[in-house]
């Protein structure tokens, strides 16, 4: 019995190793979770969009193409963004996985699972950028009360031009 007491101790202290970047797996599940919704509501948008194309006047299709372009942007932020959660999520799995083979086979794998972590946390980082990117674009993509937020345009140069008003 006094053999397997050291053994015991070496793995509670994996476990407890382990349990910040479980943590992690939990967050990145939650924000997976928060995109996979958001990209439903896109595809659910963009379909009623679709279907009210084929009955729309001309003006109306050229603003419904419009509003398709910038779901069709968020879509593919939030597809990135979402590929790269699941990266992250895979990435802490082996993490998690190479401290218990680690500890089990007395192999020292210090160097790949810090490197394998750090490359996780960048993912997720990114993916928060893409996230983030979405969200902004979406918020300016809004109306309130029918009236669209018009952005001023850039000229060649660089600098901004005041919208031109529709008569």
């Amino acid at each position: 019995m006094l053999s397997t007491a050291p053994h015991i101790a070496n793995l509670a202290q994996v476990i407890q190793l382990a349990v910040a970047p479980v943590f992690l797996l939990a967050g990145v599940g939650t924000t997976l979770n928060a995109l996979a919704t958001r990209v439903g509501r896109i595809i659910d948008r963009a379909r009623a969009m679709e279907d009210r194309l084929v009955y729309a006047t001309p003006e109306q299709a050229e603003e419904l193409h419009k509003l398709l372009r910038v779901l069709s942007k968020r879509a593919t932020l939030i597809n990135r963004a979402i590929g790269l959660s699941v990266m992250c999520g895979l990435l802490v799995s082996l993490v998690v996985a190479a401290l218990f083979i680690s500890s089990s086979l007395s192999i020292n794998l210090d160097a790949p699972i810090a490197i394998t972590f750090v490359i996780a946390l960048l993912s997720l980082a990114a993916a928060l950028v893409y996230f983030l990117r979405e969200v902004i674009l979406a918020t300016n993509s809004l109306t309130f009360g029918g009236v669209r937020h018009i952005p001023a345009s850039v000229d060649k140069a660089g600098a901004a031009k005041p919208p031109v008003a529709k008569e």
